[in-house]
Order: structure tokens, then sequence, then C-alpha cells
């Protein structure tokens, strides 16, 4: 999820927002993620909230982890978090 993928994603988060009243993002396949798919993310979260769904975070991977962490975002997003024995 970086910049050079955004604008597809984009379409494909919004085009899912809008089939149905809840959204889970599974970030297990996410091997890389800067400001760009943060931004998505925080996007998929506000379109969500102003037609009055839900968007959820699942699976995180290790990467995606770290950017939210880098950010603070774990309390926006409010996404329960598991840690694989693997991922330590």
């Amino acid at each position: 999820m970086t910049i050079y993928e955004a604008a597809e994603h984009k379409q494909i988060l919004l085009d899912a927002l809008a089939r149905g009243a809840e959204l889970e993002i599974d970030l297990s396949g996410v091997s890389e993620i800067d400001t760009a798919g943060i931004q998505l993310l925080l996007l998929a979260k506000r379109a969500a909230a102003k037609e009055d769904k839900f968007v959820r975070l699942t699976a995180h991977s290790a990467a995606s982890l770290e950017a939210i962490d880098l950010y603070d975002l774990g309390g926006y997003f409010g996404d329960p978090v598991v840690i694989s024995s693997r991922a330590r």
C-alpha cells in the first residue's frame, strides 16, 4: 500500500464500501505501507462514517502495525490487534 498503487487501491476501497454497510480490510498481505497507504485507510474510515457504515481492519501485518503505531492511529481505527507468535 504505497503511493504507487494509491489511485488503484482508492477506487477498490470506495467501490467495496459502496456495496455494503460494512467493509473488512484484511491487511495480512501488506508488506509495505507508506503515508499514502495510511491516508487510504483514513479515507475509508471517514467515508464509511459519513454514510453510517463501518470499516474494520483485520489481520494486521507487521508493516501495517508499524505504520499505524508510527502515526499513533491505533485508537483512531479502534480495531483489535492480534499478534501471532510467528511475528515475535
